[in-house]
């Protein structure tokens, strides 16, 4: 490519030339290509130490003037083709030109000029913008790894690293190139090459650690093996971002989305030094997460800045040290001492904002006005204008809002001040009415503006008592909503009303798992024996259902869901649901409760370094996994006394998740010595389950709402009663260091191995279901599910024809979830498949691809890919024929737009199971006639599938000789067919000319196969290219001309044109009469044992499979004696 000029002093250090005229020189890098010897390895080390681009672009032409000792560098290439080119325009289009100049420094400018000018107009017409964001450096490096590792160009380089790869005892110095699916490395010392790409799907644990062999270094687990690399320049930045992309990566496999880089990224007001712009994308996005994280608001929220202030508490009198936060709905501060102070105010309750007076002791202040006439100080600010300006204009674009200002208002200037030695903290929401009618889809339902539990209680106060009544003015405000829950129901005015009018009449499976759980939620509870609280709990569980399709409705939901419906109106409730499963408990109720599967894995961290001894013994017994899941997917609703539990669910919204490890670790300590003393699984659940039952609210005036598994439980002597004070005070007094941020990096770390083995138990159940649908062994099986995984997988981040979310459907059988297109579906088989037919491999790819896709939807799942496939190879000559017979059939009427049209609910697919469970009781008979085209296609099938076989040529004479003999039948069936109409040519002529009528069709007959064969076996070989360009792969062996005793092809060479099986050929008119049946071909191939050999033979896939691993090895290490062109065939590591 054409480059910048640049000086070059020294032109011949390190280079060699190759061309050379008065102007111009063209040089090869030392080392690069035939020869070099040892100062080319010392070249080649140097180059790949110092990251030299002389690494990708080995080539490079110089402009040089005879009186002048600067050379200037106007081009370089990877390759002598790319090179030879740029050479042949300078001499054909400057050369003469120059020649002409009497001045060098005019030869010199000229040249600049234009080459400056041919860049320019390059630039000019490239339409990608994210190319022209990324620093020429950056860009250079990608191309490096893109030509070095094979990739195509829709993989994007994150960043590279300098480091050091640990191969053995001894580190190979190196590049560590971190792009968006991959991590690869390279390492090039003295003629050793080193080459890694593993797949971030692939990565089942990062960490970073320092050990005596091992350094500070950062190691990469996989499933087969471990990589270690160390001597970073910046180890911690380097970690973030591969957690980062690793993380990435799961969400891939979770919901199948391929990255999206952020385009509304404002640009940098310059090109920063070798940053990519997918790299400030990733940053910008860790910014926000924490931000998020920190204050536990909605996923929209985007940080535009934040600075270093003092904000004035009057609780305290003192002004906090700190840090405020900026976003499109927020203003929020932390301290800076952890745990001390926390404010949120919400844009759309913010009235005014001014600068304030400063002084000696409030250095540029900034006040901050809220409609309920609260006011906030902030101090210390370095660019208040600045400041007081963006915050005015996220105030223009944020909706005036006046529904909810009392309630939300109090939520919001309610600052947390906590200490270490603090009491518990619990919710509170004290304030004015937080009733607000005409904000619901229906105002005269009684649970559009109160909760079902002042409802019960406004109906039977007698049961109650005039205490009871009085108390619970304001517990039926005891769940404060969730900060971003609110914010969301305010900025969403009927919202919920339309999806429960969208999702009203709708079946799915969601519905039904539902409206069989809705009457098993807290049926102790007054609220839900009757129609009211029901048809609440309904109305809320389908309208999450319909908005969050990907979770619909997971059991324990339900529970949850109850809850909030005794002390939220409807609205409020939902919204505390949506806050609650896609925030705060982050993939808990997905189909596989992949969250709560990977807090389990915290909990169990957490009791190993809290109470190591009995962790030890409670993996021996396996018990933690087993009662956690249920405490943490119901908030420990399912296991506690109501009036207990719902204290927990209010320090779960004001803390997060951290309370429920607290309380969970502070059981576990209660219950220590009883659970070293237990000898079983059976004996521990029962201590852990009495000693819940009797956790208890003593400040309850309400009578007791039995629990279901006290009674169940229940002993002789009941143990003595918990307070459930106590146990919340007891948890924060002992497990209170607990922070947020460290129970986030340890999700990150269990969310690899859960995923992971999630995956691995996916393979296994789609492996046990085919075993005995195929006659593949386990490892075939294992191995060809990862191939089959790996295209789908490819399709994620390297785009296809269809998204790979289309693909992917959690809800259907392991076995149907992967689904490839016809694309993929072709290089599979031309990768594993037995029949490989040259030129027509492709076509008959495409027609295995339209059998297999039975409900024609274009894609097809892994079941289908395995029954195709092992018809080919473990069938009986008759299977693969009658498979062979079906490919060459016409396909049948399609019905893609009906099921397009109908949707698929949980009855489509039963019907689907119990027909695939329906007896296959097609026979040989059921098959169609073959006509003449289609018999035709299929000798042209069987011709290509012998050109690699040992006994080529006598399966050539038998195909010929079959071939021959079916015609024949054909012609004879065809007279018979047509012999009823024989009264209706009572004229004809005499049987003389009707015999030779007869023999000249069927020699017709005979010549367009032998045509068709000759087309299959004579195609004209491909020109001999250049070692750098593609080769033709299509070239076909050398075939022997077909026997003349066996079928008469003495026209093939005269009047035959050979053109596409799917067009008319010249000189032949097909017989529509003419057609075969499958009984006809299969008895006309018994007839001759190469075929029948041929066809009996077993197949190894074996060897297929390991020529698809090879192409993704882990590393390889070659010499470099011969030339190291970069576009060789990198080993990738994963399928």
């Amino acid at each position: 490519m054409w480059i910048q000029p640049e000086e070059v002093l020294l032109a011949g250090a390190l280079w060699v030339s190759e061309r050379a005229n008065p102007f111009f020189i063209l040089q090869r890098r030392r080392g690069h290509g035939r020869g070099g010897g040892l100062s080319g390895l010392l070249v080649g080390t140097l180059d790949v130490v110092l990251d030299s681009s002389a690494r990708v672009a080995p080539y490079r032409i110089l402009l040089q003037t005879a009186d002048s000792q600067i050379y200037w560098s106007i081009a370089c290439g990877s390759s002598r083709k790319e090179i030879t080119e740029h050479w042949d325009w300078l001499e054909s289009n400057l050369l003469q030109t120059i020649s002409i100049f009497d001045n060098d420094e005019d030869v010199t400018t000229f040249v600049k000029g234009k080459i400056s000018g041919i860049i320019a107009e390059e630039n000019r017409l490239k339409q990608g913008d994210e190319q022209e964001e990324d620093c020429g450096k950056f860009r250079e490096a990608e191309l490096k790894m893109r030509r070095l590792f094979g990739m195509p160009d829709e993989e994007k380089l994150v960043n590279y690293y300098s480091c050091s790869y640990w191969k053995g005892r001894v580190p190979r110095q190196g590049w560590l190139y971190l792009s968006v699916n991959h991590l690869c490395f390279y390492s090039f010392l003295l003629g050793k090459e080193v080459t890694l790409v593993v797949q971030w799907t692939e990565v089942t644990q990062l960490e970073k650690n320092a050990t005596l062999v091992f350094p500070e270094s950062v190691r990469v687990s996989t499933r087969d093996t471990e990589h270690f690399f160390s001597m970073f320049l910046n180890i911690n930045d380097t970690f973030k971002l591969m957690e980062q992309l690793a993380n990435i990566a799961m969400r891939q496999l979770l919901d199948n989305e391929a990255f999206a880089a952020d385009r509304s990224l404002p640009k940098p007001c310059k090109t920063l030094k070798n940053v990519s712009a997918l790299k400030r994308d990733l940053d910008a996005r860790a910014k926000n997460e924490r931000y998020r994280t920190m204050f536990r608001l909605t996923q929209d929220e985007r940080l535009d800045g934040h600075t270093d202030c003092t904000l004035w508490t009057p609780f305290a009198k003192m002004h906090v040290v700190g840090q405020l936060f900026i976003s499109n709905n927020y203003i929020c501060f932390n301290s800076r001492e952890e745990d001390l102070c926390q404010l949120i105010i919400p844009l759309r309750e913010v009235s005014i904002v001014e600068k304030a007076d400063s002084s000696s002791v409030l250095p540029c202040p900034v006040s901050i006005s809220t409609k309920n006439k609260m006011n906030f100080l902030f101090a210390n600010l370095k660019d208040r204008d600045f400041l007081v300006q963006r915050i005015s204009d996220f105030l223009q674009r944020t909706p005036d809002s006046s529904w909810g200002r009392s309630f939300i208002s109090v939520v919001v200037v309610c600052v947390f001040c906590r200490q270490a030695s603090s009491s518990t903290p619990l919710s509170s929401s004290a304030g004015s009415e937080s009733v607000h009618r005409g904000r619901h889809y229906h105002p005269g339902l009684p649970t559009a503006s109160q909760g079902l539990l002042q409802l019960y209680h406004r109906d039977t106060p007698e049961d109650l008592g005039p205490k009871a009544v009085s108390s619970n003015e304001g517990e039926d405000e005891r769940g404060a909503p969730e900060r971003g829950a609110v914010n969301e129901m305010a900025t969403h005015p009927g919202y919920y009303g339309d999806l429960v009018e969208q999702a009203m009449g709708l079946c799915s499976l969601a519905t039904e798992e539902i409206e069989r759980d809705l009457h098993r939620s807290m049926p102790e509870h007054r609220a839900f024996q009757n129609e009211t609280g029901i048809a609440a709990l309904r109305r809320v569980l389908t309208a999450y259902a319909h908005r969050n399709p990907g979770i619909g409705y997971c059991q324990a939901m339900n529970i949850v869901t109850s809850v909030l419906l005794l002390y939220c109106p409807e609205e409020e409730a939902f919204w505390l649901l949506v806050a609650l499963c896609e925030r705060m408990l982050p993939d808990y109720y997905n189909t596989r409760v992949v969250g709560a599967l990977v807090d389990q894995g915290v909990f169990e961290e957490l009791t190993r370094a809290f109470l190591p001894l009995l962790y030890e013994h409670m993996q021996e017994l396996g018990v933690i996994s087993t009662i956690s899941l249920s405490w943490f997917l119901t908030l420990f609703l399912s296991v506690m006394p109501f009036d207990s539990a719902v204290l927990l669910v209010d320090c779960f919204f004001y803390e997060g998740i951290k309370v429920i490890f607290q309380v969970a670790l502070a059981v576990l300590h209660d219950n220590m010595d009883a659970l070293l003393s237990c000898s079983d699984e059976g004996e521990a659940m029962t201590i852990l389950g009495r000693y819940l039952d009797n956790v208890v609210n003593k400040q309850t005036v309400a009578p007791p709402i039995p629990h279901l598994h006290a009674l169940l439980t229940s002993g002789d002597d009941p143990p003595p009663e918990i307070d459930i004070f106590d146990l919340i005070k007891s948890s924060y007094e002992k497990f209170g260091s607990l922070r947020s941020d460290v129970i986030e990096q340890m999700r990150f770390k269990q969310r690899l191995k859960v995923i992971q083995s999630l995956e691995d138990t996916a393979k296994r159940s789609v492996v046990r279901a085919m075993m005995t649908e195929s006659a593949f062994s386990i490892e075939e099986l294992e191995e060809l599910y990862c191939l089959f995984k790996s295209k789908h997988m490819t399709s994620c981040y390297w785009g296809s024809s269809s998204s790979a979310a289309e693909r992917h459907d959690p809800s259907l059988p392991y076995l149907e979830q992967y689904r490839i297109d016809p694309a993929q579906f072709t290089q599979l088989f031309t990768a594993l498949a037995p029949w490989i037919c040259g030129a027509n491999t492709a076509t008959l790819s495409a027609r295995l691809f339209r059998l297999l896709d039975q409900n024609q939807d274009g894609l097809v799942n892994f079941k289908e890919f395995i029954t195709g496939l092992s018809g080919m190879y473990h069938g009986d000559m008759t299977e693969k024929l009658k498979l062979l017979y079906k490919l060459h059939l016409p396909p049948g009427n399609s019905h893609k737009a009906h099921l397009k049209e109908k949707v698929k609910d949980y009855r489509y697919y039963l019907r689907m199971w119990a027909k695939e469970k329906e007896p296959k009781t097609e026979t040989i008979k059921d098959l169609p006639r073959m006509n003449q085209e289609q018999f035709i296609d299929l000798c042209k099938t069987l011709y290509n599938m012998f050109s690699e076989e040992s006994l080529e040529q006598q399966l050539y004479h038998s195909i010929a000789t079959v071939a021959s003999l079916l015609l024949r039948i054909g012609e004879v069936g065809k007279k018979f067919n047509n012999g009823s109409k024989k009264t209706e040519d009572a004229q004809a002529p005499s049987p003389t000319p009707q015999s030779e009528e007869g023999l000249s069709e069927g020699a017709s007959g005979e010549s367009q196969v032998c045509r068709a064969l000759a087309e299959a076996q004579l195609e004209p070989a491909a020109p001999q290219t250049s070692d750098e360009e593609t080769k033709d792969d299509t070239s076909v062996s050398s075939y022997s001309v077909v026997s003349s005793g066996s079928l008469q092809c003495e026209d093939i060479a005269d009047d035959t044109v050979l053109i596409g099986g799917g067009e008319q050929r010249r000189g032949s008119v097909l017989d529509v009469d003419w057609s075969i049946t499958f009984e006809q071909v299969l008895a006309s191939m018994l007839t001759e044992p190469p075929l029948v050999d041929y066809f009996e033979k077993k197949r190894d896939i074996q060897s297929k499979m390991a020529a698809c691993k090879a192409q993704r090895a882990v590393e390889r290490q070659t010499s470099s004696a011969s030339d190291h062109e970069l576009t060789q065939s990198i080993l990738l590591i994963s399928y």
